[in-house]
């Protein structure tokens, strides 16, 4: 099976942050998620920036779905592959 990554898009570090916790917390995410920011385009303002939460998963074990559910939960969502 190949590496699975999967993307949660979120609206500010912070809740990015708290989510990347709660992946380990509830899904036992050994690595590190990774926070990426991503400005929206042609957006100038660092306030409209959303943050990416970056999981990779090498196993293919987390549930795309219950992951979505964890992002709306933050007001965010899962990125489609």
């Amino acid at each position: 099976m190949s590496d699975v990554r999967h993307v949660l898009v979120l609206p500010d570090r912070d809740t990015a942050q708290e989510v990347a916790v709660e992946l380990a917390d509830r899904f036992g995410v050994a690595e590190e998620p990774q926070l990426v920011r991503d400005a929206l385009a042609g957006e100038d303002d660092a306030e409209d920036a959303q943050w990416l939460v970056v999981v990779e998963d090498a196993d293919g074990r987390l549930d795309p779905s219950a992951l979505d559910e964890l992002a709306a939960e933050y007001e965010g969502w899962l990125e489609a592959p």
